[in-house]
């Protein structure tokens, strides 16, 4: 093959791995202000049902229904208290896939500056949550997750047509998503104990929760660019992660107009989305994601 021809391939896939990237992006459609939340920490989307959670002056959860473009307060609020003494405090990401276990994580504050933080997850019992509305006889087990390295932000994923709880670190060092055997998880009471860890894989830093994408096998990492601010997207493939020991970037999008510290994210359906922030206002983003 001539050299010209040469140099014409390789400008066409040059030509086309530019589209490629184009295809892929993230956009926010409008945004509103929900309060009552404190720092919204995260969103949970259940059916129709959206759990929207934050750290106010105890950790709590607000329920809300999709009505066209909007979100309406059902009316109902959940307090992660036990005898009224605040025991979520700031809830990080709760693990529902309507059939296991269901998991809450917990960031503890050990110091003032912020600088030393306890990882703790909650097994629930969900269905007495939603109706007794606080966790009093609904606390079911209280796991150290001293596996991590500093964090814990519980999301259900399926590998290898197995259910696991990932989870992930926020820092700037050694960042690993790992998962955790279900079973022994609910049972156990530190994450270091034999059996619970199945798998991990390094990734990159400052991610605030984690949202699976189960038709396609894509784990979403919602990340900060920086520590607590501004606002990063990063999908990767499941599989191809935990078989290679480190995270398998399939896209990634950056929202620059946004300097605030993203915190959560879920899919209403295949682009629709709804991201939250821990801001007073303008907490909740509607998106769209083209792939």
């Amino acid at each position: 093959m001539k050299p010209k021809h040469i140099l014409l391939m390789l400008s066409a896939v040059v030509v086309l791995s530019a589209f490629a990237k184009k295809e892929f992006a993230v956009t926010l459609d409008h945004e509103f202000t929900v309060d009552s939340l404190g720092a919204c920490q995260g969103v949970s989307r259940q059916g129709n049902r959206i759990f929207l959670y934050g750290d106010r002056e105890v950790g709590m959860i607000r329920e809300f229904r999709l009505q066209k473009d909007s979100l309406v307060y059902t009316n109902k609020e959940y307090k992660l208290t036990l005898n009224n003494e605040d025991v979520i405090g700031h809830p990080t990401g709760i693990a529902y896939n309507g059939r296991g276990p269901v998991f809450i994580g917990n960031s503890i504050r050990l110091n003032k500056e912020g600088t030393l933080w306890k990882a703790v997850i909650y097994r629930v019992n969900w269905a007495g949550l939603l109706k007794t509305k606080t966790l009093d006889g609904n606390l079911l087990n209280t796991i150290e997750d001293d596996a991590c390295i500093q964090g814990t932000r519980p999301e259900y994923v399926k590998y290898n047509n197995k259910w696991y709880v990932a989870t992930a670190d926020y820092g700037n060092k050694a960042n690993e998503v790992r998962l955790y055997d279900p079973e022994k998880l609910a049972n156990c009471k530190k994450t270091s104990d034999p059996g619970v860890l199945y798998k991990k894989f390094t990734c990159s830093p400052w991610v605030q929760n984690l949202h699976w994408v189960a038709d396609k096998g894509v784990l979403v990492l919602i990340q900060n660019q920086i520590e607590g601010r501004k606002w990063r997207f990063t999908y990767v493939d499941l599989k191809r992660s935990i078989e290679a020991g480190t995270m398998q970037v399939t896209a990634q999008a950056d929202i620059n107009s946004r300097a605030d510290e993203l915190e959560g994210f879920t899919f209403l359906n295949g682009h629709k989305g709804i991201a939250v922030t821990s801001s007073r206002k303008n907490n909740v983003n509607y998106t769209n994601t083209i792939w």
